[in-house]
């Protein structure tokens, strides 16, 4: 028997936490006893959440928050401080993607994807180093990237991931000489609302395998009971957030001296995202 490690008398931060891989992540440290922040879009959804940590002995909090808005970030961040008087674990999860083609793309959408995916995570970085410095923490931010990351023609979105890999790459040499570890998580396909602006035809395919009725609109979150049934039939395709979660509840637990520096994280056969 394997026990859960504890986080105990820890303070997490977690952005995007409304659904998917966010909201496994805000669980999996909350029941290993941190104190966890969630930070999203959707309250209700959040609480949701935040009631399940709190039944399995977690405190959690809700910020309704836009991850693009520099202030509102750190604020996320120093809400959390201000509550527990440490930061130990920042998730630098928020992110979007918009799969056009670049001739047909709409500009907005680029934009949206730089600031969620780029802007808001170095927003976060930078208030977390502030925050884990003040409070002399054996401190992770951990930032979710992408198997994007790893090709060359893989879109505006996969510029943005390759971002944050260079990003990732450059705090790692900046904090060398703090207790900070930096950790990236590069999922692959993982059954998530993450397609949301994908083709409603495209989605509703998969929707319709599944056996739940629902109307597909275009920028609207699949229903979890479609998510939940839709994994386990495509489980060689499509990962479980549940296994981003573990791997980034493996990395923080680790001793400050272990820099756990890249993790992929896909299933067992590969889709190029």
């Amino acid at each position: 028997m394997t026990s859960t490690p504890s986080l105990a008398g820890k303070t997490a931060v977690v952005t995007g936490a409304s659904s998917g891989i966010g909201r496994s992540i805000a669980l999996h440290l909350g029941r290993a006893g941190a104190h966890v922040t969630l930070g999203g879009r959707t309250r209700s959804a959040m609480e949701e959440t935040a009631r399940e940590i709190e039944k399995a002995g977690g405190a959690a909090r809700v910020v309704v928050h836009d991850v693009r808005d520099v202030a509102s970030v750190r604020a996320l961040v120093d809400g959390a401080v201000a509550e527990t008087g440490r930061l130990d674990i920042l998730v630098n999860n928020a992110g979007v993607s918009y799969p056009s083609k670049i001739a047909d793309a709409d500009p907005e959408h680029w934009r949206v994807m730089l600031e969620t995916n780029v802007l808001g995570l170095l927003a976060g970085a930078q208030a977390a180093i502030r925050a884990m410095r003040a409070c002399k923490a054996h401190g992770h931010i951990v930032n979710i990237s992408s198997i994007a990351a790893l090709r060359r023609d893989s879109g505006v979105y996969g510029a943005t991931k390759h971002a944050v890999n260079a990003i990732s790459a450059t705090l790692r040499t900046e904090l060398e000489d703090d207790t900070i570890r930096v950790v990236n998580v590069m999922p692959g396909a993982i059954a998530t609302n993450f397609a949301r602006n994908f083709d409603p035809a495209f989605l509703a395919g998969f929707a319709k395998m599944t056996g739940v009725d629902v109307e597909i609109r275009q920028g609207e979150r699949l229903p979890e009971e479609v998510l939940d049934k839709l994994q386990p039939m495509m489980k060689q395709l499509l990962g479980d957030p549940d296994d981003v979660a573990r791997a980034v509840l493996f990395a923080v637990t680790q001793p400050i001296e272990v820099n756990v520096l890249d993790i992929e994280v896909r299933p067992a056969k590969q889709l190029n995202l």
